[in-house]
């Protein structure tokens, strides 16, 4: 970007610009479903027995309580790492315009600094809410909540790694478009 201002300037900003709107999506809603589930636990208990239950028994309203919470938690999480990135990439898109030199390493240094900070807490709120999927099918009893935790693990590390199987089918999907499409690589 900072070889070319002037064509690539505009690519840059509105790159940023999408980051901004996914991180403000998944932002909101983090908050919409921590908002409905506070809701959710808070219409559901009876006031008025709860603190004695809660030191004299009743295991399965403590059970319920600490799973609700941990997908209340894991949304909060999620909410904050957004609403950091969106701070990240709004402070960027300031920077990546200002006129700078190429020959300014530290400027740029810290720009490149900040939008990985950016995209470090992107993907700290998205992992936050591919925790969620298994923490809310713990609600349902603890076997959905261990297939969900395998299936994840299976997806998590498909996405994270690029051991030589992973790189053989992104290469072969690539290979397959370039051929439909015609153009030559």
């Amino acid at each position: 970007m900072y070889q070319d201002p002037l064509k690539n300037g505009v690519l840059a900003v509105q790159t940023i610009r999408n980051n901004i709107m996914a991180s403000t999506l998944l932002a909101t809603v983090a908050i919409t479903l921590s908002s409905l589930i506070s809701v959710f636990v808070t219409s559901s208990s009876d006031s008025s027995n709860t603190t004695s239950e809660i030191f004299y028994g009743n295991k399965s309203r403590i059970l319920s309580s600490i799973k609700y919470f941990s997908i209340l938690l894991c949304f909060l999480v999620a909410f904050i790492c957004n609403v950091q990135s969106i701070r990240y990439y709004a402070h960027v898109s300031f920077l990546i315009t200002l006129p700078s030199s190429v020959d300014n390493v530290e400027s740029v240094e810290y720009v490149a600094r900040n939008l990985n900070r950016g995209s470090y807490s992107w993907s700290l709120g998205l992992r936050a809410f591919y925790l969620s999927f298994p923490l809310l099918l713990w609600i349902f009893g603890p076997i959905p909540f261990f297939l969900c935790c395998c299936i994840m693990s299976c997806v998590l590390y498909f996405l994270d790694t690029t051991t030589s199987f992973t790189r053989q089918l992104h290469r072969r999907s690539f290979k397959e478009e370039t051929l439909k499409t015609g153009y030559l690589e």
